[in-house]
Formats: structure tokens, C-alpha cells, sequence
């Protein structure tokens, strides 16, 4: 076996990886630093976006779900236990590869819901701890938005001017009005105004840009970071798949790795940094011998959604550009006593969907072949816009990661087994959600409302897991991320949520792998 060394190894060159990457780099630039990335390299200007086919391309090669992709890169995932199927992309620039870019952060109350609503636990850091990292962080994606919502705090204005609401956001926009209901502009990793000098130009709404913006204007971490990461002299090594960490006394002192020719690498570390999804962490840290956490596993959440689709007189001529991006609602994300449940949702518009989609129903609906599809077709094309309940879930231990270790994959490591049920709570969520988004589409003129009870397609964002906390209280992380009882290893991806607000939580989590780095630099430094 091949024996190499470095000073710190990240598994995964997705969102949180290549943040830590170009942060640390910076910092600390004499170390040596080697991201492990069982995906590729992505051409996005050579991205099916503008092609005609580009739905079936969401159908196949860029479906979220890796069961159904079955690329090159992904493995299986065993999903039976789950009314929601895992959603992730294996790349270099990881599942913002295929994103909408959908940018919010956390807000302040999302790290303290024990403390406000007596549910799961408190973050062990605060939004003020993060605040400067998303600063940070919205400079390098390049976020659109509009300063000054009176839901959210105070903070800088972004480095663009937001995007601007299509026809049929416009129409929910004078709608949520006469409900009297928060609405906003959404915070967008597009740029809406050309970067000279970066290769980036302003977003100008010429294709679905779910798959790759071949004009590099919708952000994904490659596109924000792999330039920068790659002059530090940081090595990106692709099509390579971590196979083992070798772990004893209390330490990782290696990984093994499978490389793109198939040859079989150790590499001896530092440090150890795990940046790819709960399910990736969960299959190395429990195949790994020499460490144990019973809570690692436990307590995973997604992002249970409902979608509701208004079908409108009037063409909308909405199916083209940024699909999740034109304004949010979050009149309904706080706990409320009149409510027969906590927490709460986020209500966020999607543009119609493409003639493919349309004529084969739409999102989770099917439409029969023959006479009268012609007609429904018709009546629904470039005429419907969405709105997603997107619900914040509460970690529970019967929500679980673990690994079956008599079904292998084709590397022969052990395959992950996904396992979640929707709470009463999460139940009563949803309804009360679907009823809101209804009389939201209702009041903004739509005379048809189709419903989308739970989207099997949501679980693109796994959270928790390896949560953060003290060692006492059942946790498998600290603040910064580092496992109790594994000296050098960090985990920067989104297992280590405490709770999942319900946002998207890249924003959030990117903020967090900054912090990290920090935190190693200033450790490394005293060495």
C-alpha cells in the first residue's frame, strides 16, 4: 500500500470542505492540506441547463436522490425505513452543484429553542458567534438580498442588490400584502450584478439554473472557493473514496483511500477533517474501530416539506430562472401559544415548472396519458407558481443513521441505512402549513390548488446526528466541531446541528466551518 503524509486531510470538497480549506489555508499557508473528493471536477458552463433536455437531465444524471443517479460517485443508500429520500450530489463543490441557492441564515432564536420553547437543546455558540463568518462567507458566494427585513436582525447590506420577483411572485407578494403577512425578498447565492476580474456575470433568468449556471452567476463552492484554495497550494484530490480511518489511543493517525486508478493510499494526518453529510460521516466514524459514541447516529433531522402548487388564469411566464429564489414568508417560523404545535415553517415561492414536468403532473402528481391531457396541459403551462411549507424538525433518537454492514458497496464498505418517521409535531406543522399556503395562492388570484402532502424528493439537507454539545450531556461534538474522545478529528458538516431551523441551513453551515478553521489555526499556531 502506497503511504503518503499530510498536516490536515478533508474528507469532502462540498460547501463546508472548501470554506475550511481556503480559510485555514490563508491562515496558517505553511501547513500542508489535502482534500479527499469522491466526485469531480463539474464544468458548469458546460452544464445541462440550456439544453432542451434539460428536465430529462433532472430525471437521471442530476436527480438528488444517488439510488436513482447511480453515478459514478455516488453510493447507495438504504432508504426503506423513510417516507423522505436522501437528496446530496457527490462533487467537487458537493450538493451546491445541484442547488437553488436558496441563501437565509439561521436566526438568533434558532440556537436557544430549549431555552424559549423547553424542546431539544441549546446550541453550545450563538448566532453573534457565527455573524462575522456569514459576512465573511456571503462576500466570497456572492449573496443577493435586500438589507433591512424587520423579521431578522440587523445586519450588513449584501454584496448584491436582490434579484428582483418574477410575474407570479409579484402576485404573492400584493396577496401576502392584504393577508397582512411578513413577506420578503430571498437572500440568493446568485449575483445580480457582473464581478469583473472573477469570471462571474449577473444572473439574466436564461434557463433553469438548478444544474450549473454556465454564466458561474448562481454560486455553488466551487465556483466561490476552488480558485482561491487551489492558489494557496492546497492539493484537491478527485474520484477518490475514503475507505477506513485508522484510529487507536485516542486518535485518528490515518486514513485509507481508494484513488481514481484504484489504487490503495495511506495517508497519515494531523488533523482530520470529516466535511461531506451526516450519511458519509456516520458510514466512516462507525466502521472505524477504536471509538464509540452511542448518541453518533441518533437524532438526525431533515426538512419535512409540503409543496402547493396555484394554477392561474393568465400565463405567468415563470418556468425559466432562479426556481427558489424570489421572496419568503416567515410569518409562521416562530412557536405561537394558539398553535397545537412548536416551532414552525417557512413559506418560500417556486417558479412553475418546465414543459416536462408539467405534462407529467408536476411535483408528486401524476396525470393520465390520453384524452384530456392535452387540455391539462394546457391549462397548468407557465400559468402555476408553488409554495413550499418547509418545517423545522426536532431531533429525536428514533431518527437515525446507521450502517448495515452485511450489504456492501462496490469499494466493500458497509452501506448506510437512512431511518426517519415524521413527529405528531412535524404532522400538525405540515397541516396547518398546506392551509396557509392555500389561502396565500387562493388570495393572490389562483383558482385551482393541487397538494404536495410531503415531498419524498426533500431530503437534501441531513442534519444532526454528531451533535454539538458537552461530552456530558450525550453528545459527540464540541463547539468547534471536534469529537469527544478522537483528539484530532473535526466534523464541519451539517451533523453537527443541534437543531435545523427551517432554513436552508448552507449559509449557517459554511459560517461554522470558518469558525473551525479559526479555532485549528489558532491550536496549530501553539504547536
Amino acid at each position: 500500500m502506497d503511504r503518503q503524509s499530510t498536516d490536515v486531510v478533508i474528507v469532502g470538497a462540498g460547501a463546508s470542505g472548501l470554506a475550511f480549506a481556503w480559510r485555514l489555508a490563508s491562515l496558517q499557508p505553511e501547513i500542508s492540506i489535502k482534500v479527499i473528493e469522491r466526485g469531480d471536477f463539474v464544468d458548469q458552463r458546460n452544464a445541462p441547463s440550456l439544453n432542451n433536455d434539460w428536465e430529462i437531465a433532472l430525471l437521471r444524471r442530476f436527480h438528488g436522490n444517488p439510488n436513482i443517479r447511480r453515478g459514478d460517485a455516488d453510493y447507495p443508500v438504504e432508504d426503506s425505513d423513510t417516507p423522505i429520500k436522501p437528496s446530496f450530489f457527490n462533487a467537487v463543490g458537493g450538493s451546491t452543484i445541484r442547488w437553488g441557492a436558496h441563501f437565509p441564515r439561521f436566526r438568533p432564536s434558532d440556537f436557544s429553542v430549549k431555552s424559549q420553547d423547553g424542546v431539544a437543546r441549546d446550541w453550545p455558540i450563538s448566532y453573534q458567534d457565527l455573524e462575522n463568518y456569514m459576512d465573511i462567507n456571503d462576500e466570497k458566494m456572492g449573496v443577493s438580498g435586500l438589507a433591512g427585513d424587520p423579521g431578522n436582525p440587523c445586519r450588513a447590506e449584501r454584496p448584491h442588490p436582490p434579484l428582483g420577483l418574477c410575474e407570479g411572485s409579484s402576485k404573492l407578494a400584493r396577496a401576502a400584502n392584504r393577508l397582512g403577512w411578513h413577506w420578503w425578498p430571498a437572500d440568493a447565492a446568485i449575483i445580480s450584478t457582473d464581478r469583473p476580474g472573477g469570471g462571474r456575470q449577473a444572473c439574466n433568468n436564461c434557463g433553469p439554473c438548478g444544474m450549473g449556471c454556465p454564466r458561474h452567476a448562481r454560486a455553488s463552492a466551487d465556483i466561490a472557493y476552488l480558485e482561491d484554495v487551489l492558489a494557496l497550494g492546497v492539493n484537491v484530490e478527485t474520484r477518490s473514496v475514503v475507505s477506513h480511518i485508522q484510529i487507536s489511543g485516542g486518535k485518528a493517525h490515518s486514513i485509507d483511500i481508494i484513488d481514481k486508478n484504484g489504487i490503495k493510499k495511506n495517508i497519515v494526518c494531523r488533523e482530520l477533517i470529516l466535511a461531506g453529510n451526516a450519511l458519509s460521516t456516520n458510514v466512516l466514524l462507525q466502521s472505524s474501530e477504536g471509538w464509540n459514541n452511542s448518541k453518533l447516529g441518533k437524532g438526525l433531522m431533515l426538512h419535512p416539506t409540503a409543496i402547493v402548487t396555484g394554477i392561474f388564469a393568465e400565463e405567468l411566464h415563470s418556468y425559466t430562472g432562479p426556481f427558489a429564489t424570489s421572496l419568503v414568508s416567515q410569518e409562521f417560523y416562530e412557536t405561537h401559544p394558539e398553535r397545537d404545535f412548536v416551532r414552525g415553517f417557512q413559506l418560500q415561492a417556486l417558479r412553475s415548472q418546465g414543459p416536462l414536468s408539467t405534462a407529467l403532473g408536476g411535483y408528486g402528481k401524476s396525470v393520465s396519458w390520453g384524452r384530456g391531457h392535452a387540455k391539462i396541459f394546457e391549462q397548468s403551462f407557465a400559468k402555476s407558481m408553488s409554495l413550499t411549507v418547509t418545517c423545522e424538525d426536532l431531533p429525536e433518537d428514533i431518527n437515525r443513521i446507521e450502517i448495515n454492514s452485511e450489504k456492501r458497496d462496490r469499494f466493500d464498505m458497509p452501506i448506510a441505512k437512512m431511518s426517519y418517521r415524521l413527529s405528531e409535531n412535524t404532522k400538525k406543522m405540515i397541516g396547518f402549513g398546506i392551509d396557509r399556503a392555500s389561502d396565500w395562492l387562493a388570495k393572490a388570484g389562483a383558482h385551482k390548488i393541487n397538494v404536495t402532502k410531503l415531498s419524498e424528493q426533500a431530503g437534501f439537507h441531513l442534519m444532526g446526528t454528531a451533535s454539538m454539545g458537552e461530552a456530558g450531556d450525550g453528545c459527540v461534538t464540541g463547539d468547534d466541531g471536534r469529537v469527544h474522545g478522537l483528539e484530532n478529528v473535526t466534523i464541519i458538516d451539517a451533523s453537527v446541528f443541534v437543531t435545523a431551523s427551517p432554513v436552508n441551513p448552507t449559509s449557517t453551515l459554511q459560517a461554522l466551518a470558518l469558525r473551525a478553521a479559526d479555532l485549528m489555526h489558532h491550536r496549530l499556531a501553539q504547536c
